[in-house]
């Protein structure tokens, strides 16, 4: 059995499993992948565009399974099932996200609560449930955090401090596993033109002028198809961070200076302008997310019924 170990450069053969896989940065790496010569098992919560996702790939190429990152047993089945299909999983992008709109005074408690959930529990789940099998096959383990874990932005504390939780777990993972042959990296994306970007910018009238305020490249968006290129470049090398695009990277050593008293008089200025307008918006709209955030979050409090393979 070929291990992927630290001196193959190719995901041609590998396998790889990815969450929040059936759109966005998630369906843009499966193809990608496939393009390149992997297999990939994608796990998500909308049934339709999965299928058709994995009819596009090639039924050879991919596989699917529903299910709720935020329940260890839905990943669990997904690895398994991954492995039953394919052989093998060496590879795990831990890709699925989401956010929510609105000051901490106003956002809803449930769906602060339901971003925390997937965003780092999810992850979690992701890893925990896959760690045997990429333990055993001396594999890679892609955390994607943000841009949001190096500089906070109002209206997105759920968020950032998510992502900022998960780049830390990756770097707590990358320590734990290295001498098991075993490479952890993390995803650190600006703005990329995803369905949650698309519809924060159809939502929110705040989110569209924060996006127009910001200087350079800053408010700048980059293509799914960009982001997942920079993705599987990153999965080849095995990289500890994958910066999309790659400036990204400058922002993780001037932390320090983001968050300091002269950077923070702007982002005071640009919050006291912008969020009145956000949270009057999101009264307006009675959601604090997307109508598809707060669709997963209702049909997660219904009852489970079975995973299902796709």
């Amino acid at each position: 059995m070929r291990v992927y170990g630290w001196g193959v450069s190719s995901v041609q053969g590998k396998v790889v499993l990815i969450t929040g896989g059936a759109r966005g940065v998630g369906a843009a790496t499966a193809i990608e992948l496939v393009t390149r010569g992997a297999k990939v098992v994608l796990v998500d919560l909308d049934a339709e565009p999965l299928r058709e996702l994995v009819q596009r790939l090639g039924d050879g190429n991919a596989t699917s399974m529903l299910g709720d990152v935020t329940e260890l047993a839905d990943m669990q089945a997904a690895v398994a099932h991954g492995v039953e299909r394919f052989g093998a999983i060496d590879v795990v992008v831990a890709n699925a996200g989401i956010a929510s709109y609105g000051s901490v005074g106003a956002v809803d408690p449930a769906i602060f609560r339901r971003v925390i959930d997937v965003n780092i529990t999810g992850v979690f789940h992701t890893v925990r449930a896959a760690l045997a099998e990429i333990e055993r096959r001396r594999g890679y383990i892609l955390i994607v955090s943000s841009e949001a874990a190096y500089a906070p932005a109002p209206g997105l504390a759920a968020y950032g401090a998510s992502k900022a939780g998960v780049e830390h777990f990756a770097n707590a993972l990358r320590l734990e596993l290295s001498y098991k042959g075993v490479a952890v990296g993390s995803a650190h994306m600006s703005w990329i033109d995803t369905p949650m970007v698309q519809d924060a910018k159809q939502d929110l009238g705040a989110f569209r002028e924060m996006l127009a305020s910001l200087p350079g490249p800053l408010g700048a968006t980059t293509s799914v198809q960009q982001c997942a290129q920079a993705f599987v470049s990153g999965i080849e090398k095995r990289a500890n961070r994958v910066n999309v695009p790659g400036w990204v990277g400058l922002l993780r050593w001037l932390k320090p200076v983001l968050s300091s008293k002269l950077f923070d008089l702007q982002s005071r200025r640009d919050a006291k302008r912008l969020m009145p307008l956000m949270d009057e918006e999101v009264a307006h709209l009675g959601r604090s997310a997307s109508a598809r955030v707060v669709t997963s979050a209702a049909v997660h409090e219904q009852p489970a019924e079975a995973l299902e393979s796709l």
